[in-house]
């Protein structure tokens, strides 16, 4: 049986690590050891991340959401509960994105949505900022 060289192999593979490693610091970009070890923990920032991704979005949009209805004066919690309690609004509907993204570039629209909450509401307390 003949002899196989794996040089071709191992070079590819070499490569395809350092490639990835490639913006590490030191020695992590260049020794193909270390930078094993960087491209593996860094896989796994990036699939923890990804989940860690979507709950600060969430965050963002809630704080954004806050501080308009808080303009309006109504908190967050009031405006949230007000607003499911509208039949015309569903959830699929509106999302936390799209108030959020309201509340910043057209808050004229906002500040009404924000109003017809405040009406549907039995009773709401006036928050000042």
């Amino acid at each position: 049986m003949a002899r196989v060289k794996r040089g071709v192999t191992a070079k590819a593979r070499h490569k395809k690590i350092l490639e990835m490693a490639k913006g590490a610091r030191g020695r992590s970009s260049k020794c193909f050891r270390t930078a094993i070890q960087r491209v593996e923990k860094s896989l796994q920032y990036a699939y923890r991340d990804r989940r860690v991704r979507k709950r600060d979005f969430r965050a963002l949009w809630i704080q954004r959401i806050n501080a308009g209805t808080r303009m309006c004066g109504i908190t967050y919690g009031e405006f949230i509960h007000g607003l499911k309690s509208l039949p015309e609004f569903h959830e699929e509907a509106v999302d936390r994105k799209i108030l959020a993204d309201m509340a910043v570039n057209c808050f004229e629209m906002f500040s009404g949505l924000v109003e017809r909450v405040k009406k549907s509401l039995p009773q709401f307390r006036q928050v000042y900022i």
